[in-house]
């Protein structure tokens, strides 16, 4: 037993002599300072002064060897929540979220690829207001097979939701989907790059009466039907129009129900009187949606179904009043679509990363996020090793909702296993901007990646 401890503690060592800490103070500061007030850093201080969009820090970092490193973060973040974004070497990063916090707190930033030689790091400001202390950088440890479960949480999931499940059990970690969000961008992607995405991502959005009544429509249910015809497979998103308090103004048209700050409905209220007017209009809205996915169950059409999305950034009312309000309305939607409904065709996608909104294993079939970086593909490492994390391996991960589609060479590279990508709608594909068309072109071309040609017959 002495001789194993010593074995063990050696190796704790030999990691721990591997780490290697970069102070913020002594890196490049461009549009920061160093300051010294806030006790508790290392070093000899910290850097501060995010407040324009350039500002940033440069670390420098000579590398023996090309090797992939966990990077960590060292910061204090006391004007709340924030995000940073980090790029390596001027191409490629990460979004890393930087919780509220008055103490010096470390956060892991994903990892970085580096060169042998030179390279760079840097910390650009994003959502700004936040103190860096330092940088660490530790040789990551090799990731052993993933641990994921593909029996869908509903035990009456019917063959087709099963199948599903299965199929992109089976391709993960091996492949990735492509995924386009909405048909006339699907269609854009078939004419000018010439293969059909795998996904079609579409949205019950005009389907609810707030919205019906005010002329909306919507077709997309038939044409999630139509690539489901065509071997595709197909997602749903749900940009839910409040039930009732829209305000209707200039500043807050009746379209833009779904946000936090055009309606003064609030969730926690209606939640908390189930007898209410209010709570009435929100089981109406889900009886009414279920009428679509009934549609798609009898069309043999499984759904990858993604509502309550980005519940975490507030800015959509069912996140407004916090994890609680919204992890209690996800059970009631799981229940009444489930249970009430008897929908069996849907594979439930969980839609934040932070543990705090997590509604639980036993409810949700995959995690995902949605990121936006425009014009850097890189593999979103953070944010994939934070939803590793939140559920301990044990669901697959998707990454729902892009701006700019991540390199597969980068996916492999960082080891970031994301099942499906899919690319938000109109110029976020089309106008060259987040993605240019001869990069969507190699994409498409790549081995890794899926296309609708390649998963004919998932379902067998």
């Amino acid at each position: 037993m002495l001789r194993t401890g010593l074995a063990i503690a050696a190796l704790v060592g030999f990691a721990a002599a591997q780490t290697v800490t970069l102070q913020a103070e002594s890196a490049t500061l461009s549009g920061v300072t160093v300051a010294s007030s806030v006790a508790g850093f290392t070093g000899t201080g910290y850097v501060e002064g995010f407040d324009e969009s350039a500002d940033k820090i440069t670390f420098t970092y000579n590398a023996t060897e090309s090797k992939l490193y966990d990077l960590s973060l060292l910061y204090n973040g006391p004007y709340g929540d924030k995000y940073t974004y980090v790029v390596l070497n001027s191409a490629g990063g990460s979004q890393v979220s930087l919780p509220s916090t008055t103490t010096w707190t470390t956060v892991s930033a994903g990892q970085v690829l580096l060169a042998a030689g030179a390279n760079t790091i840097e910390i650009q400001n994003n959502w700004g207001w936040y103190l860096i202390d330092a940088i660490t950088l530790t040789p990551s440890a090799a990731r052993g097979p993933h641990k994921i479960t593909t029996t869908p949480v509903n035990k009456n999931a019917n063959a087709d939701a099963k199948a599903l499940l299965s199929y992109l059990g089976s391709i993960y970690g091996k492949s990735i989907l492509s995924g386009q969000q909405d048909q006339a961008s699907l269609d854009w992607v078939t004419q000018n790059v010439g293969k059909t995405p795998a996904i079609l991502g579409v949205d019950l959005m005009d389907y609810t009466e707030s919205r019906i009544s005010r002329g909306a429509s919507s077709i997309d249910v038939d044409h999630a039907i139509a690539h489901a015809k065509k071997g595709g497979i197909v997602t749903f998103v749900w940009h839910w129009g409040s039930p009732v308090g829209l305000y209707e103004t200039t500043a807050q048209p009746w379209w833009s129900g779904f946000y936090t700050v055009a309606t003064d409905f609030d969730i926690a209220d209606t939640l908390a009187e189930p007898t209410g007017a209010n709570y009435t209009l929100l089981i109406k809205d889900i009886d009414t949606i279920a009428v679509q996915l009934k549609k798609l169950q009898d069309a043999g059409v499984p759904v990858l179904w993604r509502p309550l999305h980005e519940a975490e950034g507030a800015w959509f009312w069912w996140g407004a009043k916090g994890p609680e309000a919204c992890k209690q309305l996800w059970h009631i939607l799981y229940e009444r679509l489930t249970t009430h409904h008897k929908l069996n065709n849907l594979i439930w996608v969980w839609n934040s990363v932070s543990p705090a909104w997590y509604p639980g294993d036993s409810v949700v079939d995959i995690v995902s996020a949605d990121t936006y970086a425009e014009g850097d593909h890189g593999p979103i490492s953070a944010t994939y090793n934070n939803l590793l994390s939140l559920t301990n391996d044990s669901k697959i991960i998707a990454a729902t909702e892009v701006g700019s589609i991540m390199d597969p060479a980068q996916l492999k590279a960082y080891q970031a296993d994301w099942v499906y990508f899919c690319v938000w709608s109109g110029d976020y594909i089309s106008a060259g901007k987040w993605n240019s068309l001869e990069f969507v072109k190699k994409v498409y071309a790549d081995e890794y990646v899926l296309t609708l040609d390649e998963v004919q017959g998932w379902k067998g």
